[in-house]
Order: structure tokens, then sequence, then C-alpha cells
């Protein structure tokens, strides 16, 4: 199914069944990681141009962009290299700690937008180049002339990434415009040196299992700080960020005027009606990375993940308010906030972040944590395993280890299942399906509500709903109308904010913040190669 294909069908769902939190769900073909351009040098441009809107409304706007082709792309295995000119948010910069990271920033914006400039909190940041400002050196707009104390247009800032995670990076001119307008991105630090648990334990059966199924790695490290309780399996990058259409709109009606810093844009009262995820809104943020619908708007917002995988997020508030984001599915593990981790104050070696229900995004704060999700506590069997059926998939064996996983077979479908769950049915009342005392009703497929529209089946993993109930059970095979059940068949978390208003786009519902997280079995491969 396409990604274009699948939107239309979550509007329509979403608007049926606006309640539902956790349904199978089709995905799109390519997810989000955390793309990138590396350092440790990068040359930077500030410019004007559209970033596109659900609503079909074009939106002035500023960002970051290159300013020539970058010296290499992350992770690798990303196939469609992209980094514009102009973008929303900018290009992620991604270095190794201990690399002294240098910034060369070009003003081409509007005479009258006046200067540019960035400023990276966390670091101790050197200048060249350019004029003092309020907060650090800035690029004049193109239209300076060159003397003794200015290279006109081009400012240099030079650091040393001597501490590892995720930070905000943005406007250091103007803030309350220039951040507004889009001139905002995120500087990620790799540790220098990776624990050696990260590459054993779980996460050794983890990388045999992606290995199995011919699933690239697309991590940028093994972990996120030189810490045993950073590792992850897997990562995610999220900008929350949310903007006024009047102060775009009268920024773009000003942009023109014949002179140098005239622009005066009142930036209160402050009334946002488009709310972003990496510069988009659903739900264009489930289209993948680089559609050329949206050519500054390269990153989407689009995490997937298999049972049992730590996976990373990378959270970041940009902008002026507020996002009280929330996961569905699991709580967040905190690991850090701004680049700092959480540690014990009586044991400097263990984390000490707490579990979050839902990760409230400060502007300018970011915080790295951990997700996860593994089945436990279902009470039913979610891979649709069945003794009585024909298929062999159906009685796959489920041997738990010390935690009660299945995790001795990394090859397995069913790999990291809740064993104590194994066999046990789902239905308590069925309509011609499974019978037993399991704790669900599902619809009745012959009601249209129920049954056309309902998501599909309530199994994990290609052909689950067979396994469960054989050829001619009734429940809804996965994508009831999109797909067969033998395609694609995972769980969707909706992921949104917690402020209503924010899951809209200019007022209108569904939009905004808000995406899915898809939980798939083993079989099925993630893509994140475009």
């Amino acid at each position: 199914m396409t990604p274009m294909n699948m939107k239309r069908k979550i509007w329509m769902k979403l608007l049926l069944l606006a309640a539902i939190v956790a349904a199978p769900f089709i995905a799109p073909a390519a997810f989000a990681a955390s793309p990138g351009i590396t350092g440790p040098t990068f040359n930077l441009v500030a410019s004007a141009g559209h970033t596109s809107q659900p609503d079909g409304t074009f939106v002035y706007s500023w960002g970051f962009g290159c300013d020539g082709a970058p010296t290499g792309y992350a992770p690798a295995g990303i196939t469609h290299q992209f980094c514009n000119e102009m973008q929303v948010p900018a290009p992620t910069l991604i270095v190794t700690q201990g690399q002294t990271v240098t910034v060369h920033l070009k003003n081409n914006l509007p005479s009258a937008a006046g200067n540019a400039s960035i400023l990276f909190p966390g670091f101790n940041v050197m200048t060249s180049g350019g004029v003092a400002g309020l907060l650090t050196q800035e690029a004049p707009p193109p239209s300076c002339k060159p003397n003794v104390l200015s290279t006109c247009n081009t400012v240099t800032y030079t650091f040393t990434a001597d501490t590892p995670g995720t930070r905000a990076f943005y406007s250091g001119s103007q803030g309350d415009l220039q951040v507004e307008m889009g001139l905002y991105g995120v500087i990620i630090v790799l540790p220098s040196t990776i624990p050696a648990v990260c590459d054993g334990g779980v996460h050794s059966s983890n990388s045999a299992a992606q290995s199995r199924w011919q699933e690239t790695d697309f991590r940028l490290a093994h972990a996120a700080y030189n810490h045993p309780g950073a590792c992850y399996d897997r990562e995610y990058l999220f900008q929350f960020s949310e903007m006024d259409g009047r102060i775009h709109r009268e920024a773009e009606e000003q942009s023109t005027r014949a002179c140098s810093g005239c622009m005066n844009v009142a930036t209160e009262p402050y009334v946002p009606s488009y709310f972003l995820v990496n510069g988009r809104s659903m739900p264009d943020l489930m289209d993948p990375n680089y559609a050329k619908e949206y050519p500054h708007q390269p990153y989407n917002g689009d995490p997937h993940m298999h049972p049992g995988e730590l996976t990373l997020l990378r959270i970041v508030g940009q902008g002026r308010w507020q996002h009280p984001f929330h996961e569905h599915g699991n709580h967040v593990r905190v690991l850090a906030r701004d680049g700092n981790l959480i540690l014990s104050e009586n044991d400097p070696n263990s984390l000490a972040g707490p579990a979050l229900f839902t990760t409230t995004t400060t502007p300018g704060q970011t915080i790295d944590g951990i997700y996860y999700w593994t089945g436990k506590g279902l009470n039913w069997d979610a891979y649709g395993h069945n003794p009585a059926s024909s298929d062999p998939l159906a009685k796959l064996p489920c041997t738990p280890d010390a935690n009660g996983y299945n995790t001795g077979d990394p090859t397995a479908v069913n790999y990291f299942e809740w064993c104590q769950d194994h066999n046990k049915p789902l239905e308590t009342a069925p309509f011609g399906d499974v019978g037993g005392g399991g704790p669900a009703t599902l619809p009745d497929p012959n009601i249209l509500a129920n049954g056309a529209w309902y998501g599909g089946s309530p199994y994990l993993g290609p052909n689950a709903t067979v396994r469960a109930v054989g050829s001619t059970g009734t429940t809804p095979p996965s994508g009831t109308i999109g797909n067969s059940p033998t395609e694609e068949a995972g769980f969707a978390f909706m992921w949104h904010s917690h402020n209503e208003r924010e899951i809209t786009t200019n007022n209108i519902f569904p939009g905004g913040m808000m995406m899915m997280m898809l939980v798939d079995s083993r079989e099925f491969v993630i893509d994140e190669t475009k």
C-alpha cells in the first residue's frame, strides 16, 4: 500500500475510531531513523522558502541548510542523500565526542530580516567573522559591505564536542522571530567509546535477528552515552515546534523592503495554528524521509520497531511552547536531559532518570530516553499461536529465558514473545473464531463499522489471523480493505500531544503532533534506506 493511500485510510479511521489507541496497521515504505550530515566541519546557510502544510497552505519560512555538498551523511545505509539550502528543521549535525566542530554560517535571508546567528547551548563556543550581536557573533544580510571589522555575511563558530548526547541549536538573533520562522536544528554527539555490554546480551540477539531477516542496522552508534545503561537497538529523532501563520505572513509581506534589518513583525499575541514534528504535521509526517512533496521538510516522524528492541528517542523542544507528548504503549525511561546523564546521587554508576508517561518538551530542552514494547501483560497470545492449527508457525515453541521472554532463537517469528501468554486465546465470546476465556470480545465483522472499518487482525505478524482461526475464521484480516492477511500486520500505538489543540492543523482534526509507533514481529523488515 502506498504512503498516500495509507494516509487516506488513516484519516478515515481516525474520524470514525478516534478513541482507539492501538490497532493493527499498515506501514509506509520508509521510516524516520535519525538521518543527518557528518562533520566535523559544516557549511550552513540561512535562507527563505515555503514549507507545506496538510491544509494546502505553503507557509513562508526561514531555515538553515547546506551551503554546498556536506562532508557526508549518516547513518550508513541511507541511500537518498539530501541537504537543501533551506530546510525546516536544519540538517541534523552528527559528530563524535572529542572532535573540534567548525560551523560556517552564511546569511542569505532577505536584507530586511537583518543579521542571523546560531547558538550552541552546552558548548564553549569561539567565534570569528561577522559582527557582534547581543548573544553571539552574527552574520549580516547579503546587502552588507565588507570592511576591516566584518567578513560581510559569514560568521564561523568553533567548539569541542566534549560530551555526548542530543542538543538543540537555534538562532541567537531576534529569537522570538527567527526561531519561530524555522531557524533551529539538532546536533548529535556520539560517544567516543561504547560499553562492551552494548554488543552483547540482548543487543547481540537483536543484531542476530536483524541479520537473519536481512535488516540493516541504522543506528548512529550502539549507545547514546558511554554508560552500560545507554545501549539501544534502534533510534528516532523528534523535534517539536509550532507556527503562528500571522507572523509568517507579516514577515513575507515585509521581506521585500529595501533596507537592512528594518523588518518589524509583532510576535505577540502568539496564536500558533500549526504544530509540527520534524517540520511536518500529521499526516504528512508519515510520508518517507526526503519525499519530493516536501522539498524544504526532509525529515518525517514515523517510528517503527520490533518487540524487545530498546528504541532510543531523541526528543527536542523547539519553538516557544511546551508540548506534552504522550507515547502510548509504554513509558519512556529518561537517560539524559540536554546531554547530561541523570545519575544516582548514591551510586554514580546507576541511571536515575524517571519513567515518563508524557515527555513534556520545554523550549530548547532535549531528552534522550528509551522506549520498548514486548507484549508482556496482554494476557493473550499476540502471535496467534493455536495448537489446533495446521500451520507450523501456529505451533512455534516459547521457551522463557530468565526474564520470561522467548530469546533463545533470534531467527524465530515470535522472538521476544512473553511466554506466560503463549497459546492463550484472545476471545471471551468469539463470533466463529477461537473459543476460550480470553480477555476480549472482537467486533462482529458483519457490521460495517466494526468489520470493514475495523483495523484488522488483533494478532501480530503476517498470516497470524490464519494461524489463530484458520482460513475460514471470521476475524477481519490485517488491513481489511487495504491488504491481505499475508502482508504486514503490526500494532500501532498512537503517539500524540496531550494538548488537544496540538493534534489539529489550523484547527482541523486530525493533524498536528500525531503519529503512530508501529510494532511488527521479526519477519517484517523495517527499511530506513530512503
